[in-house]
C-alpha cells in the first residue's frame, strides 16, 4: 500500500497562536503536585496540548525548580520552562484546610500528578481511596524513585541513581574512565515522557470503563526502557555492554571527528549503504571489498582501522567542508553544536524548536517550543512559568470559595 504524502506542517503562527482549532486537551485538568522534574515535566507536556494544569505548591517551600540553575533579576530560568502553562496556587497539604481544598480541586480534576515519597499522601488521609471517593473517574499519576513497593520503596530517588542503577552510567564513558553521569536531567526527563504517555494511556482506559485508576512510575523504569535490548542480551547470551566512548560494538565508523578549524563532527554508518559512501568519500574505496566490511558488527572490530581514514580526511577540512561533501555524498553527519548553534541552526529555525514567548516578568524569552507539531489541531505556549501562588484566589474561587473563607486559611498557614 502506497503511504499517503504527509499533509504540511502547521505555520509558525498556528504553532504559536493554536489558531487552527483548539488543542487536543482542552477541557482535561490536571493537578500538579509534583516537584524536580519528572511530574512537573509531564504536566507541563500537557499542558502543553490544552489541558489546565494547576500547580500546587507549599505556600512556603515552592517547587525548588525555581531556584535550579541561573536566574534573571531573580527570577528562575528554568522554572519558566517548566511552570509554563500552569495557573499556580499555594496550598499546604498536610493542614487540615489543604486537605478538605485538595479533595474539593480533585472533584473537578481529570489527572492529579504527584512524587512525594510513598505513603505520604496516605500519611495525610489524601491517598487513592480518598482521592477516588470524590471523583472515581480520577487518574493519580505517582512519580517516585523506585516505585510503590519493593524494598527500596521508602529511599529517596533522584534522577542520578537513575542513571546510575539501570546501567546507563555504567557504558558511558570512555573504556578505561570511570562511569559516566549526563550533565543534566536524563532519568527525570525520560520519566517526563513516559509519565505523560501513561497519563494518556489511562485517560483512554477511563473511556472504555468510565473508571479512574492509578499510574505507579518509578524513575529507574524508563531509562531502562531506552537502554535497548541489554537485559535480553545478556538473559540469552551473558553479554554485558562495555564502554566504548564514542564507538559502537553495531558499526564503523562512528564517532566525533575534529576538523581542520578546530570544531566537531558526528559520523554514523548505521546503515551499510551510508557506510560504503563515506569510505568512497574518504578515498578508501577499496576497504568496502573487505569481507569484514559486509556487517556494522565486524566493521567495528576494524574501528581503528576505518576511524583513521575517516579522521584523518576530515582533520585536513573545515567543517563546513566536511558537511557540504558528506551532503553532496549522501553520507550521515552533524556539527556536534552547543547551545549557540542550537539557537542559530537553520533546522531548527525552519521547524521554529525554539521559539519566543512574552513574559510579563523577563520580557521576550526564548525556550523550547511543545514537542511535537500537529496538523489539526497544534499544542502552543499560552504563558511561561507564573510567580509562586499567583493564581490562588482565581482557582479557589473558582471552587467556590469565598473570601472570607480564603482570608480564614491563609490566617492558618494554609494558603
Amino acid at each position: 500500500m502506497t503511504r499517503p504524502e504527509p499533509t504540511a506542517a502547521p505555520s509558525t503562527a498556528a504553532r504559536s497562536s493554536a489558531c487552527l482549532a483548539a488543542p487536543p486537551l482542552t477541557g482535561l485538568r490536571v493537578l500538579d503536585l509534583a516537584t524536580l522534574f519528572a511530574g512537573p515535566l509531564a504536566a507541563t507536556l500537557l499542558g502543553d496540548f490544552g489541558a489546565e494544569v494547576v500547580k500546587v505548591e507549599h505556600p512556603r517551600k515552592p517547587d525548588p525548580s525555581r531556584g535550579h540553575g541561573p536566574s534573571k533579576n531573580g527570577v528562575g530560568l528554568w522554572w519558566k520552562v517548566l511552570g509554563r502553562n500552569k495557573r499556580t496556587i499555594t496550598l499546604d497539604l498536610s493542614r487540615p484546610g489543604g486537605r478538605a481544598v485538595l479533595l474539593r480541586l480533585a472533584e473537578t480534576a481529570d489527572v492529579v500528578i504527584e512524587n512525594f515519597r510513598p505513603g505520604t499522601l496516605e500519611k495525610w488521609d489524601l491517598g487513592w481511596p480518598e482521592l477516588s471517593a470524590v471523583n472515581p473517574r480520577l487518574v493519580l499519576a505517582r512519580v517516585t524513585g523506585f516505585g510503590q513497593f519493593g524494598p527500596y520503596a521508602h529511599r529517596p530517588g533522584f534522577g542520578t541513581l537513575a542513571e546510575a542503577m539501570s546501567g546507563f552510567a555504567a557504558i558511558t564513558g570512555e573504556p578505561d574512565a570511570p562511569p559516566t553521569l549526563p550533565p543534566f536531567g536524563l532519568a527525570d526527563s525520560v520519566a517526563g515522557l513516559a509519565t505523560a504517555y501513561a497519563v494518556m494511556t489511562a485517560l483512554a482506559g477511563r473511556d472504555r470503563t468510565g473508571e479512574g485508576q492509578v499510574v505507579d512510575m518509578a524513575l529507574i523504569e524508563p531509562i531502562l526502557t531506552v537502554l535497548g535490548p541489554q537485559p535480553t542480551w545478556y538473559d540469552q547470551l551473558g553479554h554485558v555492554q562495555p564502554r566504548t566512548g564514542n564507538r559502537s560494538q553495531n558499526n564503523a565508523p562512528r564517532g566525533t571527528y575534529l576538523t581542520a578549524d578546530g570544531t566537531w563532527v558526528a559520523v554514523s554508518t548505521s546503515a551499510q549503504s551510508v557506510a560504503e559512501r563515506v569510505m568512497r568519500l574518504v578515498g578508501r574505496p577499496e576497504l568496502i571489498d573487505e569481507p569484514w566490511f559486509a556487517t556494522g558488527a565486524d566493521r567495528a572490530r576494524h574501528a581503528d582501522l576505518l576511524d583513521e581514514a575517516v579522521g584523518g580526511w576530515i582533520a585536513r577540512r573545515t567543517r563546513a567542508d566536511v558537511l557540504e561533501a558528506f551532503e553532496k555524498a549522501e553520507a550521515a553527519v552533524a556539527p556536534v553544536q552547543d547551545v549557540r548553534d542550537v539557537m542559530a541552526d537553520p533546522q531548527y529555525q525552519a521547524l521554529d524548536t525554539i521559539t519566543t514567548v512574552d513574559d510579563p516578568e523577563l520580557g521576550p524569552l526564548r525556550m523550547q517550543n511543545v514537542l511535537f507539531r500537529l496538523s489539526g489541531t497544534p499544542g502552543a505556549i499560552r504563558w511561561a512559568g507564573r510567580p509562586h501562588g499567583a493564581d490562588t484566589e482565581e482557582v479557589l474561587s473558582g471552587l467556590g470559595l469565598t473570601p472570607a473563607e480564603l482570608a480564614a486559611l491563609r490566617a492558618e498557614g494554609t494558603l
